[in-house]
């Protein structure tokens, strides 16, 4: 009877892992900063969870923003090398402390060359991007990440079926186009076709990142491909400044306070706070839950687009938002049905049992 027990509760607490790990790869892009918790601690309380959960929804969407007011001081490739020389200095240290040690393949190598030029796709097309689109709208076309990678993911790995997932992810791309419409967002972008686009590209460099990454993290944590790949982004990104760089002639004096203190917020919130927020909540009330709150991801990010950058929100904003997370919603549910014929996925579920 206790080995029953033992065995049980052993297998739900590897699912509910398996399945923490699942919702963090389809997270949308610019939260990707992820590294792991201690999955067998004590959970916290419904309460601190949704918490939790809120905090990172609106850290992440408010690093669209950050990124944005960066963009004034800084060029593109140097808002990208300064936050990934930021964020190493975070990342390696909380590795050594966690883990400390490595053990590569010959054929590792290249599949972390290739997931870094993932990482640096979507880095510099995200922020060329938000040159010629509002930080709002941006940040409403990243909520479509999940339908993007999901559409990919069935695309290349066959692991979802298209007749699943079709409709949400149309719905989503309906978003996008109200969002990035060649009259979108008046009097804010310069050209939000192209920024629109850019921004896109960077979430199908995201998705595809997402989708290397998953066979790389049978071998490797979550936390040492994270600071591998954004390693390897920085090799190829740094030699970038000689074409692309503002502050570097017109001197570090130039850039106000405001530049700094947003490169910083993006650096430690959305890198350190963010994902250890997100996976204490996902520990907390279970991925099916949590995955609900990655919606509010673009919502905090047009809502602080409009409190802090004065850009307007009207009913072409409005119904984009809506009609991404729907897509995103069915992408879901649809995704959920098909991925989980298992007792306990349409009643109670299996991650949230108590094991007596």
């Amino acid at each position: 009877m206790l080995v029953h027990a033992w065995e049980k509760s052993s297998g739900e607490l590897k699912d509910h892992q398996a399945r923490v790990q699942v919702l963090i790869n389809f997270l949308p892009s610019g939260s990707y900063n992820y590294s792991l918790v201690n999955m067998s601690s004590p959970r916290l309380s419904v309460g601190a969870s949704y918490a939790s959960l809120t905090c990172a929804a609106m850290v992440w969407g408010g690093s669209v923003v950050a990124q944005k007011v960066a963009l004034g001081p800084f060029s593109p490739v140097e808002t990208s090398v300064l936050r990934g020389l930021g964020a190493l200095a975070i990342l390696i240290p909380l590795w050594r402390w966690k883990e400390s040690t490595l053990s590569f393949a010959q054929d590792d190598w290249k599949t972390f060359l290739l997931l870094g030029l993932g990482v640096l796709g979507n880095h510099l097309l995200i922020l060329f991007g938000l040159q010629f689109i509002g930080a709002g709208a941006a940040g409403v076309i990243i909520g479509a990440s999940p339908a993007i990678t999901a559409f990919l993911s069935s695309l290349l790995l066959k692991d979802l079926s298209l007749r699943v997932i079709w409709l949400g992810c149309l719905v989503s791309f309906i978003g996008v186009i109200f969002i990035s419409g060649k009259d979108a967002v008046e009097g804010v972008g310069s050209n939000p076709l192209l920024g629109g686009g850019l921004v896109i590209a960077g979430l199908v460099c995201w998705a595809l990142y997402t989708i290397g990454c998953r066979r790389t993290m049978e071998r490797f944590s979550p936390l040492a491909v994270t600071w591998i790949t954004l390693a390897v982004s920085l090799f190829f990104e740094i030699p970038l400044l000689i074409l692309n760089h503002k502050m570097l002639v017109s001197g570090v004096q130039s850039v106000p306070l405001a530049g700094w203190m947003a490169l910083l917020y993006v650096m430690v919130f959305a890198t350190a706070l963010g994902q250890q927020a997100w996976l204490y909540g996902v520990e907390g009330v279970g991925p099916s839950r949590a995955g609900i709150f990655g919606n509010l991801i673009p919502v905090s990010a047009l809502l602080f687009s409009f409190m802090i950058l004065a850009e307007p929100v009207g009913f072409r904003e409005l119904t984009g938002i809506g009609l991404i997370v729907l897509g995103v919603w069915l992408v879901d549910c649809r995704s959920r049905e098909e991925l989980e014929p298992m007792p306990g996925v349409h009643g109670e579920p299996v991650e949230e049992r108590e094991i007596s």
